[in-house]
């Protein structure tokens, strides 16, 4: 059997109003859903999380950084569709805080052309709120207790 796991790293970008830059992105397979990220992406061979999270920071918001520190946040996963290039996954989650900005879409792939819908700034009240996908499930509380600790009992 092929071994099918994925390393990804991923950015928590934060603004100076406490908000979290997501991209709204559609499946690539019929079978996964459209949901809300944070910017990041796959491990190159030889690439460690961080040189990763740095490169696919650049390369999906146009934001260049040569210290994302160590992450906030590591999570192994069961891919829930099919139809995936991947069945399990390694995700390491590293934080940035950062004034407000539009994300260039200037180093996307072609394929994120089309699977990237749109980006929005979210306050912690609106992820909690919301009924839409985010991926992780548990981002609002991910997003809580590494960015707005006081407010995990809001």
């Amino acid at each position: 059997m092929i071994d099918r796991h994925r390393l990804t790293s991923r950015i928590l970008v934060i603004d100076d109003d406490d908000r979290v830059l997501l991209f709204l992105t559609q499946g690539s397979v019929p079978a996964q859903q459209t949901r809300w990220i944070t910017p990041g992406g796959g491990v190159e061979p030889g690439e460690s999380h961080h040189d990763a999270a740095c490169r696919e920071l650049f390369e999906e918001t146009g934001r260049i950084v040569d210290d994302l520190g160590e992450p906030v946040y590591t999570l192994d996963f069961a891919v829930d569709y099919a139809g995936g290039d991947h069945d399990t996954g390694h995700a390491e989650y590293f934080l940035l805080h950062t004034a407000c900005f539009t994300p260039s879409s200037e180093n996307w792939t072609p394929e994120e052309h089309i699977d990237v819908l749109e980006h929005r700034w979210w306050t912690l009240g609106e992820l909690r709120a919301t009924a839409d996908r985010l991926d992780p499930a548990d981002l609002p509380a991910l997003v809580a207790r590494f960015v707005f600790p006081s407010k995990l009992s809001e």
